[in-house]
């Protein structure tokens, strides 16, 4: 299960990468991608 968000995450930041047109989006693009990984590690922490 950890394997497949991740692999979604990851495949959502290249879609997201991909469809930007400038550096400031792809910064923004960058930083969602963070967040995303950074709200499924504290919903990871908080199942155990």
């Amino acid at each position: 299960m950890k394997k497949l968000m991740a692999v979604l995450m990851v495949a959502g930041l290249v879609g997201g990468l991909a469809g930007c047109n400038t550096i400031a989006g792809a910064g923004k693009d960058v930083e969602r991608g963070g967040e995303a990984v950074q709200d499924a590690a504290h919903d990871v922490q908080h199942r155990h």
